[in-house]
């Protein structure tokens, strides 16, 4: 081989490098994460709701193209070994639970259009897992996303602070000041902001200091500024507890410790309405607890859900429906129900809407497996990063989900993130997770 020869194709390595097919596939993870991240109406306080009502082309032709570019990425880029490996038995059980709601929802052409963004979603997020090929790759997913994201959202408080922040004039007006930067709440740009600063400490933790530091400080600011008490409470929580254990070489304790604070929120939270013992001592030493009325909406939940407690209601079919509007409210009730438009806790939705069962399929999906996976992680660097990075998100917002809903509900970034942490801890404990795939 002459020395010309080595030359060109010195020179047209880093070209052509670029454009392998795992460069590419790097390229549509990030993407896709970015874009299902901003979504297709950032600063529009009313982005959200208009994914679901049929009418939006917006949101029709972007999740459309979600999922078509996503569908056709899994065929072409993705290992099928890796693909085959996210589905299990109990998410196809959770999602058949998921699909009978619809079935029997008051409106089921309605809830389908919900739900087909809901799906889209899940299956967005399963294809951001799987593209990337090793650790390197996915680190550049979550650099690109976190930066664009982040970065839009802070020049969204000067560019467009109307829209990037909390008003006095809109329909919160308590909420006047705080950010929710391209994000329609900010009870929805506080844990997301607590996922990337999660993103960052992962980044940092495997080396790439100045963007894992970067990242993370950028996210907790702006987290801080959204005013989520809650969320800035549980974001320290969650980091001891999931790395703390693996500093001590006792990484077992973290799967206990994640267990005990799911069940004392449970208990602390739903326990003060439902469990009679717990509520008698609640209202001895805590008259006054109810965490923003919340205790209120549950009572009235779990009422209904005695009504139906097999099937549930149908997805999309409580809340904000002619079922609610036609309620008596009591002048004494401190939120008035006939406008609440989830119940302000995931698992007692998740019962309402989809009946007892599926929320016991839900717990063991959503919290035991993300558990079982946690403890099989094979005890290799990169797979231990990436797997304490999941489970941060996936306890955080697994106990955020205890006063906020966002299970199923079509494309919220709270939610998907949540879907990321538990596929990603089932990805990380079936195979390890190479440092870098040479081209």
């Amino acid at each position: 081989m002459s020395s010309t020869d080595s030359l060109r194709r010195i020179e047209r390595a880093p070209l052509g490098a670029a454009f392998t097919s795992q460069g590419v596939a790097t390229a549509i993870a990030a993407l896709l994460f970015t874009v299902i991240m901003v979504s297709f109406r950032p600063f529009q306080p009313a982005g959200a709701e208009l994914t679901g009502d049929g009418g939006d082309i917006v949101n029709q032709l972007g999740f459309g193209s979600l999922g078509a570019i996503s569908v056709f990425s899994l065929l072409a880029f993705a290992d099928p070994r890796v693909v085959r490996s996210l589905v299990s038995p109990s998410w196809a059980l959770m999602l058949g639970f998921f699909f009978l709601s619809v079935v029997l929802a008051t409106d089921p052409p309605a809830a389908m259009r919900a739900a087909s963004f809901t799906m889209i979603g899940i299956i967005t997020m399963a294809t951001i897992l799987v593209l990337p090929r090793d650790a390197d790759s996915f680190a550049r997913v979550i650099i690109f996303t976190a930066v664009v994201v982040i970065g839009l959202s802070y020049i969204g408080l000067i560019v467009f602070p109307h829209e990037a922040l909390h008003t006095a004039d809109s329909q919160e007006p308590e909420h006047a000041g705080l950010w929710r930067g391209v994000f329609t709440h900010k009870n929805i740009a506080g844990p997301v902001m607590a996922c990337f600063s999660f993103a960052g400490l992962y980044l940092f933790r495997r080396g790439q200091r100045w963007w894992g530091a970067g990242i993370f400080c950028a996210a907790m600011v702006f987290m801080l500024h959204t005013g989520s008490k809650t969320t800035a409470g549980l974001v320290p929580f969650s980091i001891m507890i999931v790395v703390l254990p693996s500093l001590i070489g006792m990484r077992l304790g973290t799967p206990i410790l994640f267990a005990l604070a799911i069940v004392a929120t449970a208990v602390g939270t739903l326990g003060i309405v439902f469990i009679p013992p717990v509520k008698h001592l609640a209202a001895i030493y805590f008259p006054d607890l109810t965490y923003t009325g919340r205790t209120t909406l549950w009572e009235f939940a779990g009422e209904m859900l005695a009504k139906k407690p097999w099937t549930g209601y149908g997805y999309e079919s409580f809340w904000g429906t002619p079922l609610l509007l036609n309620q008596d409210q009591p002048f004494d009730r401190p939120w008035d129900i006939r406008t609440i438009v989830h119940g302000h806790d995931g698992y007692l939705d998740i019962a309402v809407l989809m009946g007892i069962p599926a929320l016991c399929v839900a717990v063991y999906t959503f919290l035991i497996a993300p558990l079982r996976d946690y403890m099989r992680i094979p005890a290799r660097k990169e797979n231990i990063f990436l797997g304490d990075f999941f489970m941060m998100v996936v306890l955080f917002t697994a106990l955020n989900g205890f006063l906020e809903s966002f299970f199923f509900h079509r494309g919220d970034p709270v939610w998907l993130f949540f879907v990321l942490g538990v596929l990603g801890l089932r990805q990380v404990s079936l195979r390890p997770i190479p440092l870098r795939v040479s081209h």
